[in-house]
């Protein structure tokens, strides 16, 4: 199955901040994503069934890439720091659902 790949204004512009480095990364980490969406450990979220996270370490700081999987679309939802325990993270998703 051939998936299509979208991204947040949020994960826009989270991105848009990064160092040319960071956005390399996430980039490949990005094709692995298209390759193969189910690949990466699974969130529990109220809102979706099918969030995911790939874990990055940017700048030193531990941060997760969070995307869901709605049919063959695969939605770039944000960059969440990781110090913050998930604490944002539905904040994300239901910002997600507004869209």
């Amino acid at each position: 199955m051939k998936f299509e790949t979208e991204a947040t204004d949020t994960f826009k512009k989270q991105f848009d901040k990064l160092p040319e480095k960071y956005k390399k990364q996430i980039e490949r980490k990005t094709e692995l994503i298209e390759k193969n969406p189910f690949r990466f450990k699974p969130l529990h979220s109220k809102l979706y069934s099918k969030v995911f996270r790939v874990r990055l370490n940017i700048e030193g700081k531990e941060t997760r890439l969070i995307y869901v999987v709605t049919g063959s679309k695969i939605i770039l939802v944000c960059l969440l720091d990781r110090s913050k325990d998930y604490k944002d993270l539905e904040n994300y998703l239901s910002k997600l659902q507004n869209e």
